[in-house]
């Protein structure tokens, strides 16, 4: 990004109307546009989705067509250049509300697809122009809360209209019906919404809608129109359901960009890399040129901003260094993203292409799937679903006050609330070589967290981080290879190494009976939290 000496951005005039576009850059993009859109946003004080007599436009709001933007004058009129197979969208201001659609979801986008899509296997746009182009808002009457609320969903993922049926039971219903502290705001899923059946997006849709919640969907690589020849069509059948793919939404706390960063890939392997677009990239010149720079700018994308594997290439590293460039500026950053079934901290430095004065964060959110809804269901028939770091399914809440930012993971239909799960053996031989242990796989455990052990509330001891598999999960792996016929659909996922268990290895010096396992980590926001389980110490009798 180039700084000019008078300021960030400035603003290219069409009469009254304001466009938009980063100093230095280019506004030729309109020359390109088969059209100029007109329209307005505007107040829609008797909700009934269109403009009456008296009903105010909104000033200094953001019209976006995915690489432009255009702020709309005194009276909320805005012009902006529109391409066929573009979608319009209002990135909707603080302190402002937006009409649902029939769908439940926010109505903050149309498509202006002249002639319509190319037809795929899971339908297409149809021909849709644009129009006027207004946009209808609607103020906030409640007062504003000193911290924002927001529910995060990774990886809904359903194969089968049964696999929707277990995210609504597991996921959904039991959010409606718990009790909550505090009121929530938003929500965000993060990609693949749906498992390649593309046919099951409006019923992920509508089971997500009925959280009552302005909803924001992200695409994920399982998401794809697989019969799209190019890149630029392979979200063709997510777009005609969940409108832009990549877009931005302001709430008084924090800004939000949510980006598709999946680079479909066909004929190649892999199929699809992370990465960003060229459009995606003037988009984000454009829109954070315009952002103060002590707000909190959150940034969710499917794939991880991170590479998977040393040497792996997931996330293309010219695409991470250039978007961490527009980042940079901006002193309060997190990265949001998922794809992994599995819970991830990863802290951004130079080696990752981050220069800033302190690392960034990215929370790899866990799937709402777990494990693609798979393993032994329990007694009301829904998969145990655990992910392939041993962490139980569910989602994450993030927290956000004007200096701080709060995450906590959830797990489905947990009462407890639990914050780690213990396995130790169950049985050891009093007076053996002190080799097993106790492990505490801390599902939201980072590379500082201090974690601690006891036995029978003797002295607290450190326990070792160790880049292990779940214990747990293993031996469900081992119950389903010794198995003579199926235990489930699908068997539980293959256990891979976790980034945050603990070891603490076990007392075989003790009395004959049972011993209390006490276990404690101190979370980065909430503090101690605990967990306990029990071993027993036997003699060793040999058999007559």
């Amino acid at each position: 990004m180039t700084r000019r000496r008078h300021g960030w951005w400035r603003a290219v005039c069409f009469g009254p109307l304001a466009f938009v576009a980063l100093a230095g850059g280019q506004v030729a993009a309109a020359q390109d546009a088969t059209t100029s859109l007109r329209g307005v946003v505007y107040v829609d004080s008797n909700a009934n989705g269109q403009r009456d007599e008296g009903e105010s436009g909104l000033a200094q709001a953001k019209v976006s067509n995915g690489r432009d933007i255009a702020i709309s004058d005194a009276e909320g009129r805005y012009r902006l250049p529109v391409r066929g197979g573009d979608t319009v969208f209002l990135i909707k201001p603080p302190g402002i509300d937006l009409p649902r659609g029939a769908d439940g979801m926010p109505a903050f986008w149309r498509h202006h697809f002249p002639q319509g899509s190319p037809v795929l296997r899971y339908g297409r746009i149809g021909p849709s122009p644009i129009g006027t182009g207004d946009f209808a808002v609607q103020l906030v009457a409640r007062e504003a809360s000193q911290r924002l609320e927001v529910l995060l969903f990774g990886d809904p993922q359903p194969k089968t209209v049964r696999d929707v049926g277990y995210f609504e039971r597991d996921i959904v219903e039991p959010i409606l019906q718990a009790p909550q502290a505090a009121p929530t705001d938003l929500g965000l899923s993060l990609g693949d919404i749906a498992s390649d059946d593309l046919s099951l997006l409006p019923e992920v849709k509508r089971v997500t809608a009925r959280l009552g919640l302005p909803w924001l969907h992200l695409p994920g690589n399982h998401d794809l129109d697989f019969d799209a020849t190019r890149d630029e069509d392979s979200l063709l059948s997510y777009r005609a359901q969940f409108g832009p793919d990549s877009f931005a939404w302001e709430e008084r706390l924090a800004s939000f960009v949510l980006l598709d960063d999946v680079i479909y890939q066909p004929g190649a392997a892999p199929g699809y890399v992370g990465g960003l677009r060229a459009d995606q990239f003037e988009f984000l010149e454009n829109y954070l040129a315009s952002l103060p720079r002590d707000r909190w700018l959150v940034v969710a994308a499917h794939i991880p901003f991170h590479d998977a594997d040393a040497g792996q290439e997931t996330f293309r590293r010219a695409d991470r260094e250039r978007l961490f460039g527009l980042l940079k500026p901006f002193r309060r950053v997190l990265l949001l993203s998922s794809h992994a079934h599995a819970q991830r901290h990863h802290f951004h430095r130079a080696v990752d292409g981050w220069h800033g004065a302190e690392p960034l964060h990215e929370y790899v959110v866990g799937a709402s799937c777990g494990g693609f809804w798979s393993g032994l269901p329990d007694a009301s028939g829904i998969p145990d679903a655990r992910m392939n770091d041993g962490t139980p399914n569910g989602y994450a809440r993030l927290s956000i006050d004007a200096e701080h930012y709060r995450l906590r993971w959830h797990v489905a239909r947990d009462t407890s609330d639990a914050r780690m799960s213990l396995h130790a053996p169950r049985v050891l031989r009093r007076g053996s070589y002190p080799t097993f242990a106790v492990s505490a796989n801390v599902y939201m455990g980072m590379d500082d967290t201090r974690v601690e052990f006891r036995v029978d509330a003797g002295e607290w001891k450190p326990m070792t981080r160790a880049a292990r598999a779940d214990p747990a999960l293993l031996a469900l792996n081992a119950q389903d290879d010794a198995a003579l016929d199926l235990r489930s659909f699908d068997r539980a996922v293959e256990a891979r190494a976790s980034t945050h268990l603990w070891r603490g290895v076990l007392p075989t010096n003790l009395a004959a009976g049972e011993h209390r396992i006490e276990v404690r980590a101190f979370d980065r926001w909430d503090g101690e939290v605990r967990a306990e389980t029990t071993y027993r110490l036997a003699d060793f009798t040999p058999p007559p």
